[in-house]
């Protein structure tokens, strides 16, 4: 009988459309209901989520520039491979602590998320956009924008669906997005091949597993992070995040300070509000001739 111990997997990172491992070498314990150490995730460093933020940079523009209709097909694939996964997350999220219906009613959930802000992508303009009427010849046009780069810190508890529905609206509007999730990293790590099959673009989505409180300063004082969107805070943590806005200007929308959202609830976890958070409305004056 052989006494070798067990060669656990390493659920990896993903950043610019790869799987990195950490470029610190550190790991994360990954371990079922019982406690038992089934696998590893590797634990994001400042590294990490610089090169993840140049990957969302780089990205961006391309992605905003697509059309809205390619951005929902794009989106619609997503949620195909989210589906597709269906075991494979609902057995990392059991790993978690949660029940099989539980897990599965997860993974159904997060399908549906995704499917609802693909409905969105060619929409959300007319709603938030739109003319203005004013005195004069003129015509005063609102077009709401992507921010940029957005920071997604994503809450410990529903490991797939909290994190599924702070990136979703973000991506729908053109944004590309770092995210920051402390939950179990098999999961964060399955969610990356989930995108990398899917049609989105390199770059859009990257997914770091880590530790809030050793990344959350680094966020905050990054330049080049447009929008900060998190869930699951401790109160430090928030003041961490809107510390680093005071002094660099970014956006900073903490969604659920305390960990009490059921992100299941539809009326309170999705729509326009959500997209709304990671988009600028311009207006620009145009006079109008006779």
């Amino acid at each position: 009988m052989s006494d070798r111990l067990p060669v656990h997997k390493t659920y990896k990172l993903y950043v610019g459309g790869a799987f990195p491992r950490s470029e610190s070498g550190r790991t994360l314990p990954i371990t079922d209901a019982s406690g038992q150490t089934v696998a590893y995730g590797c634990r994001g460093s400042r590294k990490d989520l610089r090169a993840a933020v140049v990957a969302a940079r780089k990205a961006q523009p391309g992605w905003a520039g697509a059309t809205a209709y390619n951005r929902g097909q794009v989106l619609y694939r997503l949620a195909e491979m989210i589906e597709g996964k269906r075991a494979e997350f609902a057995q990392t999220l059991m790993w978690g602590g949660a029940s099989a219906a539980a897990a599965n009613a997860e993974v159904a959930a997060a399908v549906d998320r995704v499917v609802h802000y693909a409905g969105w992508t060619d929409k959300f303009a007319s709603v938030l956009g739109g003319q203005n009427p004013v005195a004069g010849p003129y015509w005063n046009i609102s077009v709401p924008e992507p921010v940029g780069v957005v920071a997604v810190v994503a809450p410990a508890d529903a490991a797939l669906l909290g994190a599924v529905s702070l990136l979703a609206p973000a991506v729908c509007a053109g944004n590309a997005c770092v995210l920051i999730s402390p939950a179990n990293a098999a999961v964060v790590s399955v969610l990356g091949a989930a995108c990398a099959t899917s049609d989105l673009p390199g770059g859009v989505v990257n997914l770091i597993s880590g530790l809030v409180d050793e990344l959350g300063p680094v966020v905050a004082g990054h330049r080049d992070v447009d929008a900060v969107v998190a869930a699951g805070l401790t109160a430090e943590q928030a003041a961490t995040l809107r510390g680093g806005a005071a002094e660099n200007l970014k956006r900073v929308s903490v969604v659920d300070a305390r960990g009490g959202l059921d992100w299941h609830d539809h009326a309170r976890c999705q729509g326009l509000a959500w997209i709304e958070r990671t988009v600028e409305v311009k207006t620009s004056w145009h006079p109008v001739g006779s």
